[in-house]
């Protein structure tokens, strides 16, 4: 059977129920896995079904591309955005790509930069996020584990998995992102921020997760299965409840402050010494002394981020370098060391103000000069 016979059967298959039938797809090399994968995210099954019933393989690659460019139909404006992807098989001899290169030799496949949303669903798959669309979340086996609307990512609550099989999220700086786990749990995601977790929760498991930055948790309940955040050694544990923690692998300490419910904060490297956290209150551990301790706290001022605020109060400029890192996507080069340590109140908007903004409002309160470079800030 020819490639192009099965591509079309398996698509026939994806439009009849919906999802991917795991037979056909396990009969597939690894570049029509790609195509079928793609197009499935894309929702471009149908228009594909209509372009393979068009094509007649006995013409050559040219005359098929200019079918599609010269086409009037609706669908060429749908292929011209993902003109970037896979393959699709005229015949036995045309494996050339469909979504993928064309003559110029120039590649339109774009290069992943350290400035895209990446969700890894295998040992080698990486996912681009792109904030402005929607789309199906599928695991490298075809099977599908969720869906993207927007800047949330949501995983279906009915899958058939029964092991544990874990997808990475990576949040660059600039951005802020949600994930709703298959429990219902709301994650927030702020910048700098990765989170690795179970695409299912498995029954008679603790549901647990793992975050290298900043997030905050909306904790679905469930007495049987505790919920489970590991930041560096310190482990939060919790039946359903509301909280902040902040863990960036550059922070000295790692920080939880508890909105509502209750928590409980073990650090694997003291023994027999844990934290029970009220309503108001942050449980920090130092990751070089490994002390603990509780405070009460003014909660907006550590979750403030969730709505795009950044709260400042009496903090050291040395202290709000990072935030503004992370919240702006900028580099800042301070060679102003008696700008270190000058405390500072201040609120901003990061989806109202920009980065520029922010310097001269600090400007005012203790005047230094810099000076912005593209995404990079120098102050003298």
């Amino acid at each position: 059977m020819s490639s192009t016979k099965q591509l079309q059967i398996i698509l026939e298959s994806i439009k009849k129920s919906g999802q991917i039938d795991k037979v056909l797809f396990d009969n597939l090399s690894d570049d029509e896995k790609e195509l079928v994968k793609t197009l499935y995210e894309k929702l471009l099954v149908d228009e594909a079904l209509k372009i393979l019933k068009d094509l007649d393989i006995e013409n050559d690659w040219n005359q098929v591309l200019n079918k599609f460019i010269s086409s009037k139909k609706p669908v060429r404006q749908l292929w011209r955005p993902v003109l970037k992807y896979v393959s699709i098989f005229v015949g036995i001899l045309v494996s050339v790509y469909f979504f993928g290169l064309y003559q110029d030799k120039t590649p339109l496949i774009k290069e992943v930069t350290e400035h895209e949303i990446k969700l890894k669903t295998g040992e080698k798959a990486v996912k681009i996020i792109n904030q402005a669309e929607t789309g199906q979340i599928v695991s490298a086996s075809g099977q599908v584990l969720g869906k993207q609307e927007g800047n949330k990512i949501i995983y279906n609550s009915n899958s058939n998995i029964e092991e544990l099989i874990f997808n990475e999220l990576e949040i660059p700086y600039g951005k802020i992102f949600e994930l709703e786990l298959s429990d219902g749990t709301l994650v927030h995601l702020n910048s700098g921020t990765t989170i690795r977790y179970p695409v299912r929760f498995v029954k008679g498991n603790k549901r647990e997760v793992f975050i290298d930055g900043e997030a905050y948790f909306k904790v679905t309940k469930d007495v049987e299965h505790p919920f489970i955040v590991n930041a560096a050694d310190v482990e939060v544990e919790v039946l359903g409840t509301e909280f902040n923690i902040s863990s960036y692998q550059e922070d000295a300490n790692v920080r939880t402050v508890l909105v509502e419910g209750s928590v409980s904060i073990r650090n694997s490297l003291v023994q027999n010494e844990g934290m029970i956290l009220k309503p108001g209150y942050m449980g920090s551990w130092n990751k070089t002394s490994n002390i603990s301790n509780i405070k009460e706290v003014e909660i907006d001022l550590y979750t403030g981020w969730i709505k795009g605020e950044l709260i400042f109060r009496k903090s050291s400029f040395t202290n709000m370098i990072k935030k503004l890192e992370r919240s702006y996507n900028v580099s800042i080069e301070n060679n102003n060391l008696l700008l270190n340590d000058k405390k500072f109140n201040a609120s901003f908007s990061v989806n109202i103000e920009n980065i520029e903004n922010v310097l001269q409002s600090l400007n005012k309160i203790h005047p230094f000069q810099y000076r912005i470079n593209d995404q990079e800030i120098i102050i003298n």
